[in-house]
C-alpha cells in the first residue's frame, strides 16, 4: 500500500501556525513512508472562502518547503463528483430530502436542550416524500443501531454509538455539499490513506466513517493532533500575537526555525530539540506524538530561531535577510557583502528583522546616536582620542582591519590611555551605538568614506555639548 497523506485548509483566512502544524505532521508521514503528500483546497464555503487566502496558504506551503506531490486540487472543481454521490445516495434510499423550516429545528432544539438531552434532528422527514422541486435539503440516513469503532493513531479506539449521531446535512439547500460528504469523496477518490488533522475533527470521524460505509469505499486510518495553546490556556489565537505563518516571515523567523519548533509541538524524541528537516523525516513517528495539548511559547522558538541564524550557511541567512534590509529602505548591494554582514552580526540577534535593524548602520548614517552609548562614549575627554585618530585613519594607505587597528593602538599609546579610551567613542562615532563585532572589522566594513565622515560628527556633536 503506498501511503497518500493530504492538507485540506479552508481559504477563509491566512495560514496559522496550527494548521501548518498538521500540515508538517502530514508531509513527513508521506516521506518517511515513502508515500505522497495532497494539497486540497477545502473551499466550498462559498461566502467566505476567497483567492486571497487561498494565495496566502500557497505562500506558506511554499516558504516552509513542504512541496506537495498532487494539487492543489479544489472542492467547488468538483460539485459534479459530489452530486453524483449524493443522487446515488438518494436513489439507495440512504439519503433523504428535508424541508423542515429553521422555526421547526429551532424549537425543536429548545426542547431537547430543556430536557437535557443532546441536540439532534428527530428524522421528522425520514419517510415522507418531500417535493424535489421546492426548498430542501438533503440528509444521510444515519444507522440507528450500533457503534462506530476505529483506532486513532494519537488517541487509541474510539468508539461513538450511532444513536449520538443524527442525520447530518449533506446537500444544502442551495444547492452546494456540506463539508463531511467533500471529504468523504475526495479521500476516497484521492486514495487517501491517512488522515491527519486537528482533532477538533474528532467528532467528525464516525459520521464520515459511515458514510463511506454507506458507499461501499475503504476507510482510511486517522490520527488526530492534539490543539495548540496560547500561554493562557485557551486556544491559540490571533490575541496571543502572531498566528500566521506569513506573519512570522515577516517578523524575521526563519523557515527552519519555525518548522523545528512546529515540530516539538506535540511530538518528540527523546530530548532532542533540534532538528534538520532529515531528521525530522527519519524520525517522526505518529505514535510518539502526545495526547494533551501543547503550549505555544514565543520565547522558545525566538531561541530556537537564534541557533539557525548562528548556524545555518551565511549565504543562506543571507539571501532571506536580504528582504528585511529593503524593508528598511537599504539595497544590500550598495555597502559591504551581506554575507559578511551575516557574519559578523549573527550573534546578535533573534530574528532577521532585529539582525536587519542592527546592521542597518552598515549601509547608511544613522539619525541620532543611543542616548546610552552617547552619554558614556561621546564625553568631552573623548574629543583628543576622536581628532587623532581621525587624522592617522586618513592617511591610511589601505582601509584594512590590520592597519585600522595599528592606528588605534598608535593613538591609544601616543595619548598614554587604555585601547578603550580611543575605542569606545570611536565604536559610537562608526555605528551610533549599535551592537557591533570587532571595532576593526566593524570600520572596515563601513568603509574609509563613511568612518572619516561619522568621526567629523561625532566632533561636532561633542564640541556643541561642550559650547552649548
Amino acid at each position: 500500500m503506498t501511503v497518500k497523506t493530504r492538507f485540506a485548509p479552508s481559504p477563509t483566512g491566512y495560514l496559522h501556525v496550527g494548521g501548518a502544524r498538521t500540515a508538517l505532521f502530514s508531509w513527513l508521514f508521506a516521506r518517511r513512508h515513502g508515500g505522497k503528500f495532497i494539497l486540497r483546497i477545502e473551499d466550498t464555503d462559498l461566502e467566505r472562502s476567497t483567492q486571497e487566502s487561498v494565495n496566502a496558504i500557497l505562500e506558506g506551503m511554499t516558504w516552509l518547503g513542504l512541496e506537495y506531490d498532487e494539487g492543489p486540487f479544489y472542492q467547488t472543481h468538483r460539485f459534479d463528483r459530489y452530486n453524483e454521490v449524493i443522487d446515488q445516495l438518494l436513489e439507495k434510499g440512504l439519503a433523504y430530502r428535508c424541508d423542515c423550516s429553521r422555526e421547526r429545528l429551532e424549537k425543536l432544539r429548545e426542547e431537547q436542550m430543556a430536557r437535557k438531552l443532546k441536540p439532534r434532528y428527530d428524522g421528522h422527514c425520514r419517510n415522507r416524500n418531500v417535493d424535489p422541486d421546492k426548498p430542501h435539503v438533503v440528509r444521510f440516513r444515519n444507522l440507528d443501531e450500533g457503534t462506530v469503532v476505529f483506532r486513532d493513531l494519537v488517541r487509541g479506539t474510539i468508539r461513538v454509538s450511532n444513536s449520538e449521531l443524527d442525520d447530518l446535512i449533506i446537500r444544502r439547500s442551495d444547492g452546494s455539499p456540506t463539508y463531511n460528504l467533500t471529504v468523504v469523496v475526495d479521500d476516497a477518490d484521492m486514495g487517501i490513506t491517512h488522515v491527519i488533522r486537528g482533532d477538533d475533527h474528532i467528532n467528525n470521524t464516525p459520521r464520515q466513517i459511515n458514510l463511506l460505509q454507506a458507499l461501499g469505499l475503504p476507510v482510511p486510518e486517522y490520527a488526530h493532533l492534539p490543539m495548540i495553546l496560547g500561554p493562557d490556556g485557551q486556544r491559540l489565537s490571533k490575541r496571543h500575537g502572531a498566528v500566521s505563518v506569513m506573519q512570522y516571515m515577516r517578523d524575521g523567523f526563519l523557515p527552519e526555525a519555525l518548522l523545528n519548533y512546529l515540530v516539538r509541538l506535540g511530538w518528540s524524541h527523546g530530548d532532542q530539540e533540534i532538528f534538520s528537516v532529515d531528521e525530522m523525516v527519519e524520525l517522526f513517528d505518529l505514535s510518539e506524538v502526545n495526547r494533551s495539548p501543547s503550549t505555544f511559547n514565543t520565547e522558545k522558538l525566538l531561541w530556537i530561531n537564534q541557533h539557525y541564524i548562528k548556524r545555518l550557511d551565511p549565504a543562506h541567512v543571507a539571501r532571506l535577510l536580504s528582504p528585511h534590509m529593503g524593508d528598511l529602505d537599504i539595497d544590500p548591494a550598495e555597502g559591504p557583502d551581506l554575507v559578511k554582514v551575516v557574519e559578523a552580526q549573527r550573534e546578535r540577534a533573534q530574528t532577521l528583522a532585529e539582525l536587519a535593524a542592527i546592521s542597518a548602520f552598515y549601509y547608511r548614517d544613522f539619525d541620532d546616536y543611543d542616548p546610552k552609548a552617547a552619554k558614556k562614549g561621546l564625553r568631552p575627554a573623548a574629543l583628543e582620542p576622536l581628532k587623532l585618530a581621525r587624522e592617522k585613519l586618513a592617511g591610511l594607505d589601505e582601509w584594512r582591519r590590520e592597519e585600522i587597528h595599528a592606528v588605534l593602538q598608535a593613538v591609544a599609546k601616543a595619548l598614554e590611555v587604555g585601547f578603550g579610551k580611543v575605542g569606545m567613542p570611536l565604536r559610537v562615532a562608526v555605528t551610533g551605538g549599535s551592537p557591533s563585532p570587532d571595532l576593526d572589522l566593524t570600520m572596515e566594513m563601513v568603509g574609509r568614506a563613511a568612518c572619516l565622515r561619522r568621526i567629523d560628527r561625532a566632533i561636532e556633536y561633542i564640541e556643541n555639548a561642550v559650547s552649548g
